[in-house]
């Protein structure tokens, strides 16, 4: 049986607190890809908003007026569609990308690894290297460390502010946000959002960092199941490093009988979620490739050649030609291509008007003065230009079908849903069943390539 010493060991082992990673900086290719990746991003992010289009926001998501505006383009409800394709789009990319070169959106795009990426700038800026920074936080609390503290703290905060109200700005015109703000009298939803936005934003980047990846993120669990022996992914190349031990510079690894490792622990220092590379493949890993850079520093030093962490794959790894293409890339990559191609000549063809047909269910149909039967529908024309329109109502498919209308032409305002109330005669001698498909036109009088049909149902005896 289990002491109660080893119960509590085993306890402070699940239950371990939480230690700060201090990432040493580094310098290399992946380490300019990584931040070229986030000047880009962030400026995409930050800018974006302030586009204007034609009198307008180019990028907004009205979502009171339930229209959002991307440059030319208007989307409404009715267009919710085009979100799940763009969803099936991304989901498709990741699988794409993760297959062919593992975490590579964890790595260079994901909006967690972005602004973390961005607050340790600010925290390399203001309280120094790595060394610095243990020293630092070890230290008793004075006027320098608080200081230091605050300083950072406040720049974080003001960013995080800065993101909400941006975030923001993407869902009310951020020109009168802005104005609303210098006046104080923003709205109390829009105050939340900021706060929300600004607080998420200073918790994830500055304090929780790897634990969202680590912990939180689903992607983290199951990216492996994406994997196979031809995906490109960050590897310590063991044959070649081990056994790794320190030596003086310039000494040949056989020499030493040592391998290329010198075991001097930087690219376990260099890692943003702590992790120790040498230890193989791990799903705490987000591919930044930190360990590569800095493992090439230390390999140009020692006179060895690069490549010791490498990207690369098990298959090479093993002595076995990688495999670029195969069927699971061809089928991604094929997927990727008829979804965009579909959704862009979906939207460049897509007709800004919408006719949404209700037809009176309290009367099933009824005979008027005449002896006709009779059906009353209920029409709701959706305008989705911008500008205003004049639509001709029509009806087909049954002989000598007949419509009455509220008002026909119709006028419709531009972004605007315009009812009118219809209804529809039949001599019921031409009635063949009970139910009969029928089909309502719309017209638009100024503009030929305005149109749409759209069906119903037409009740009625058979006699």
């Amino acid at each position: 049986m289990a002491s109660s010493a080893d119960t509590e060991s085993d306890n402070d082992e699940i239950y371990a607190k939480h230690k700060k990673i201090y990432a040493r900086e580094v310098t290399g290719i992946f380490a300019r890809l990584r931040m070229i990746a986030m000047l880009a991003l962030l400026g995409i992010y930050y800018i974006t908003p302030w586009l204007q289009w034609e009198g307008r926001q180019a990028i907004l998501f009205d979502l009171p007026a339930r229209k959002f505006y991307i440059l030319e383009w208007v989307f409404w409800p009715q267009d919710f569609f085009y979100l799940a394709l763009l969803l099936m789009l991304a989901a498709y990319a990741l699988f794409f990308f993760t297959t062919l070169a593992g975490r590579l959106w964890c790595g260079y795009a994901c909006p967690q690894t972005v602004w973390t990426e961005i607050f340790m700038w600010i925290e390399h800026k203001i309280e120094g290297d790595r060394s610095k920074q243990i020293k630092l936080d070890a230290a008793p609390m004075s006027a320098r460390k608080l200081r230091i503290k605050v300083t950072k703290h406040f720049i974080w905060a003001a960013l995080g502010l800065w993101t909400g109200f941006t975030f923001v700005g993407y869902f009310t015109p951020i020109l009168e946000l802005w104005q609303s703000t210098l006046s104080f009298s923003l709205s109390g939803w829009e105050t939340f959002w900021v706060l929300f936005y600004g607080f998420a934003t200073w918790g994830n980047a500055g304090w929780m960092r790897e634990q969202v990846c680590i912990y939180m993120c689903p992607y983290a669990r199951f990216q492996s199941a994406m994997f196979d022996h031809d995906t490109l992914i960050v590897s310590y190349d063991e044959e070649r490093g081990e056994p790794r031990g320190s030596r003086k510079r310039n000494v040949a690894p056989e020499e030493a009988g040592l391998g290329s490792c010198v075991d001097c622990t930087l690219c376990v220092q260099v890692c943003p979620v702590g992790i120790d590379i040498r230890e193989g493949l791990q799903y705490q890993c987000i591919g930044c490739a930190a360990c590569i850079d800095v493992c090439d520093q230390v390999m140009d030093k020692m006179g060895y050649p690069r490549g010791l962490v490498r990207y690369t794959t098990d298959s090479e790894l093993s002595g076995k030609k990688t495999h670029i293409l195969r069927p699971r890339i061809v089928i991604y990559a094929l997927l990727l291509v008829l979804l965009s191609a579909g959704i862009l000549y979906g939207i460049a063809t897509r007709t800004p008007l919408e006719l949404d047909i209700i037809r009176d269910r309290n009367t099933l149909y009824r005979e008027n003065d005449q002896g006709l039967t009779e059906n009353v529908y209920t029409l709701k024309v959706v305008n989705m230009d911008e500008a205003p329109h004049e639509y001709q109502l029509g009806v087909f498919g049954l002989e000598g079908l007949t419509l009455d209308a509220d008002e026909n032409p119709i006028k419709v305002g531009p972004g605007t849903v315009h009812t009118v109330t219809v209804r529809v005669y039949v001599d019921p001698i031409v009635l063949k069943q009970a139910s009969t498909e029928i089909y309502f036109t719309l017209d638009a009088l100024d503009n030929p390539e305005l149109k749409v049909v759209d069906k119903a149902r037409f009740m009625g005896p058979v006699l």
